[in-house]
């Protein structure tokens, strides 16, 4: 990736050259990075005086005895320590961004729903004013399950910051390019590219190109993670290298600001008189990445049968019992089909998990009407689903011959919870009501004689 340029007053590590500039690889790795030299202390985390006049600061990501193979921590060296501010925290109120649990004794979640893409307003929506809530499953008091949404975002954040203390954010683009300047370097994202901010991070989202739609999930739960090959071996699906980590970057100024906290379902402000991204330098495993969804290598069936859509897994996130995650976030993108005598696309069924899809562009083949790029559909916890007529009837009369999906990249958040849909999510129009006669005039078949039908 080329340089960008950075935001006033912001000055990055220039220790990574080439198609990386910018950016550290790797997934889960022990990085270290400064933007000025000597910022950094050797041999040691927390000095009695740091160079430069910084402030050592520790941010844990999980508990300080999780297993060391799950321990994530990063330090930070600042120019002033994250905790001064100059007011208490007030509550302010965000309404359309919901936490679980949000159950509406009046809203039925029961059923399969599509929604159509939802158009960006013209009114200035920034990266928190923009959020969009479309489904909640589990609690965040419990830090158990997950929330899904929509960001519409046209304006950026001036001298205004967020973070969450409540999961870290998966983020989806479908239109538009962001920049988030975050504390420990700066994400320039965009679609076909995804971004994990962890929990605790502070940053300021920009808009490079708008307006920006997409999707977010919101992880309550253990933090997002590589899902294991078994069988597959060492390669393909998402490989580490493809990961890139920002490298430090800092801004040292005076200006009133103010800093954002979502906080058990809840919002809440204070003022600083400075910019908060002003770590120099810091060294650890807990820091916010980007992948690249093109490099994602799918893997499938050579010869027959439909393989199950974790297959596709990008990332999963436990939830401590074994092979049932708290969120997968499955991947369907461009691949070859070579199955023989078998139906290809997605085959009918009912599933303990909840699959909440989003398009980012393109024709899935499971739906050929429909499910438009920027829209999004939901099918719950042991709720039967599967394709239209059309792609029924398409797909059992083809010709099997070796076919490239092409021009096609959706997506699914998938949780052992069951979702539940907001009231924006409800009522705000963009709920396609006719979804279910898309397998209304599916034909009955049977009539009692042997033989392929």
């Amino acid at each position: 990736m080329t340089s960008h340029s950075l935001p006033k007053g912001m000055i990055r590590a220039a220790s990574i050259a080439g198609p990386h500039e910018g950016y550290m690889p790797g997934f889960g790795n022990d990085f270290e990075t400064e933007a000025l030299p000597g910022a950094l202390p050797q041999g040691m985390n927390s000095p009695q005086k740091c160079n430069y006049g910084l402030y050592g600061e520790q941010l844990s990501g999980t508990a300080f005895t999780a297993p060391s193979h799950q321990n994530e921590r990063t330090w930070c060296y600042r120019i002033r320590p994250s905790v001064k501010h100059t007011h208490r925290f007030r509550k302010i109120q965000v309404p359309l961004w919901r936490s679980a649990p949000c159950i509406d004794p009046d809203i039925i979640s029961l059923g399969q729903y599509r929604w159509d893409p939802v158009p960006v307003p013209a009114e200035p929506l920034t990266w928190i004013t923009g959020m969009r809530t479309m489904t909640t499953a589990g609690d965040v008091n419990t830090q158990v399950g997950m929330a899904s949404h929509m960001y519409l975002v046209n304006t950026s954040m001036r001298d205004e910051y967020f973070f969450s203390a409540d999961g870290e954010l998966l983020v989806v683009p479908q239109e538009g390019r962001l920049r988030f300047c975050t504390e420990l370097g700066i994400i320039d994202l965009e679609p076909r590219e995804i971004a994990i901010l962890p929990r605790g991070l502070v940053y300021r989202v920009e808009v490079l190109e708008g307006p920006a739609r997409g999707f977010v999930c919101e992880n309550y739960g253990q933090k997002f993670q590589l899902p294991g090959r078994g069988p597959i071996g060492a390669n393909c699906m998402a490989n580490r290298r493809d990961f890139k980590t920002p490298v430090a970057a800092f801004e040292d100024r005076e200006a009133p600001s103010t800093v954002t906290v979502k906080w058990c379902g809840q919002f809440h402000v204070t003022e600083i008189g400075h910019s908060p991204l002003d770590v120099v330098a810091w060294h650890g495993n807990y820091a916010p990445c980007k992948y690249d969804l093109r490099t994602y290598c799918p893997v499938g069936a050579i010869l027959f049968d439909h393989p199950d859509p974790s297959i596709f897994t990008v990332l999963t996130a436990p939830s401590g019992i074994e092979g049932t995650a708290n969120i997968d976030f499955v991947l369907f993108r461009e691949r070859w089909m070579v199955a023989e005598n078998t139906f290809r696309p997605p085959w009918y069924h009912k599933n303990v998990m909840s699959e909440l899809m989003g398009n980012i562009y393109g024709i899935y083949d499971a739906k050929p009407k429909g499910f438009v790029p920027g829209g999004m559909s939901l099918h719950n916890c042991m709720l039967p689903h599967g394709p239209d007529k059309q792609a029924f009837e398409g797909a059992s009369n083809a010709d099997l011959k070796p076919e490239k999906l092409d021009d096609t990249m959706s997506f699914m958040f998938e949780t052992r919870f069951p979702q539940h849909l907001t009231p924006w999510a409800a009522t705000a129009g963009h709920l396609q009501e006719d979804y279910i006669d898309c397998w209304g005039s599916l034909e009955k078949k049977f009539d009692g004689t042997p033989g392929v039908k």
